[in-house]
């Protein structure tokens, strides 16, 4: 195999690392063992750095970079491909049962009751009042990673699927190849991008937490979607689709790889969903799934150098590998083909550990 650099991971960070070094002419091989499980397979899509209420101020700033990539990211990649990403910045509204002690510490604009009902209507009736974060909206996130990989393919990126690495062989700080089920594989360069797997190759704080979500579907007699913004609860999410179909996420659970949906899990989302908009109890239940966010200790991703000269890493990054794929793939490209290092990539340095 002649590759100039060898991804370990076929998820949407090791994919859009993969399409952003291709397009800057590299020669470019991506290794999943199961696209299906990716964890973006399992996520909402919501582009919500604002909402999150991020503290730490390095991951605010690469989370805002990469929401600022966004538009013309995926414009890109559906003018490469002629599909729809579904991306939409609609905006987020965040309501609360319990008036915010501190206004000013928030990035969005507070609406009392009367305002945040009629902007959006039907809400619970304990809902007090909410922030409004116009910067924030949400990508269809399925549809992002069939997108990415039918870019990958249209640029003569070599996917492998179905291949699981065994182990990473390195000598005196470099790594001389990777062990896989298909036999031994070489590259110049490596990057892991291997999400909550990540672990099972190399000594790094990486862990599953697993996330049960559920999608609903508007009753047919309904004419126009009533629900038209993302609705970040306090403990739950709600995120309407432009084809009437809803996604609620999410449990986060110290569960390992313990796969399936629960009762106790889809029934604690859906107490939390129609609390927060009651009328999500008429809608029918269409689907049920599960994935696993890779969290570190610190919930902060690891990216850039590691303790090998040609290893880069692209992972641990939990709740936003969504969100921070535009920006991880565009600061790793610059790391690895113009050795330029982003002084941002320091904060997320695998030695914090």
């Amino acid at each position: 195999m002649n590759t100039d650099i060898l991804i370990i991971g076929g998820g949407i960070i090791g994919l859009t690392c993969a399409v952003e070094l291709k397009l800057r002419g590299e020669n470019v091989t991506v290794l999943c063992r199961n696209f299906t499980e990716a964890a973006s397979h399992a996520a909402a899509g919501m582009l919500a750095p604002d909402a999150e209420n991020i503290a730490n101020e390095a991951m605010l700033t690469l989370s805002k970079r990469s929401l600022y990539l966004y538009p013309e990211w995926v414009g890109k990649l559906e003018e490469l491909t002629g599909l729809s990403t579904g991306y939409w910045p609609c905006g987020i509204v965040a309501p609360v049962s319990q008036k915010p002690t501190n206004h000013s510490q928030s990035p969005g604009y507070w609406l009392d009751k009367s305002t945040i009902e009629q902007y959006q209507q039907g809400l619970g009736s304990d809902i007090i009042g909410g922030w409004w974060y116009p910067e924030n909206g949400q990508v269809n996130n399925q549809a992002l990673i069939q997108v990415l990989r039918s870019a990958a393919e249209s640029l003569g990126i070599e996917f492998q699927d179905g291949v699981t690495v065994e182990a990473i062989l390195q000598q005196q700080s470099q790594i001389m190849g990777v062990q896989t089920n298909k036999g031994l594989l070489r590259a110049g360069h490596y990057i892991l991008a291997a999400g909550a797997w990540s672990n099972q190759l190399l000594p790094l704080p990486v862990r599953p937490c697993k996330g049960q979500m559920l999608r609903l579907r508007m009753p047919g007699i309904v004419q126009e979607i009533p629900l038209t913004r993302v609705l970040y609860g306090e403990n739950v999410y709600i995120v309407p689709r432009k084809d009437g179909s809803i996604i609620v996420g999410a449990t986060v659970e110290e569960a390992g790889f313990t796969p399936n949906n629960t009762a106790a899990g889809i029934q604690n989302l859906l107490n939390r969903c129609t609390r927060l908009y009651p009328s999500l109890g008429d809608y029918s239940l269409e689907e049920m799934w599960w994935g696993f966010r890779p969290a570190t200790p610190d919930e902060l991703p690891i990216l850039g150098e590691s303790y090998c000269q040609n290893l880069t890493m692209a992972t641990g990054h939990y709740r936003n590998g969504v969100l921070l794929a535009p920006v991880t793939a565009k600061l790793l490209a610059d790391l690895i083909v113009s050795q330029k290092p982003d002084p941002l990539l320091n904060h997320f340095h695998y030695s914090r550990f």
